[in-house]
């Protein structure tokens, strides 16, 4: 057990640290790595690890256009929008139609004025 513990940990150590590295260098060394890691982990007998490496190489392309990018791009703005997406979804639960909830995401989304009332709710 404390082999097997010893050679997972191994493996997670030096994906982490050569993925740091690779970051200004370019996609195509993080590329060769991943694929040897990839190779490497699943001829071992670590189950959940060759579940991590066949998830790897499935994704293989979307983790390569981060090193394409050189580490420009954050997800921070994408992850801000479906969070108000989300809110909004969860605030509009009333609403019969989807195209009232339509409406809602494009006034959230989109800061669109609201529409003045003739009386006030306060």
């Amino acid at each position: 057990m404390a082999r097997t513990s010893t050679r997972a940990w191994r493996c997670r150590r030096a994906l982490n640290t050569k993925f740091t590295r690779f970051r200004p260098t370019g996609h195509t060394w993080a590329a060769r790595f991943l694929d040897r890691w990839c190779t490497r982990v699943l001829r071992s007998r670590i189950d959940p690890m060759k579940k991590v490496a066949r998830m790897l190489r499935g994704h293989r392309s979307l983790i390569l256009n981060w090193f394409k990018a050189k580490g420009t791009l954050s997800c921070g703005a994408v992850e801000g929008l479906n969070n108000k997406a989300r809110v909004t979804t969860k605030r509009a639960y009333g609403f019969r139609t989807y195209d009232a909830l339509e409406v809602a995401l494009y006034h959230t989304l989109g800061d669109l004025p609201e529409p003045n009332f003739t009386h006030r709710f306060c």
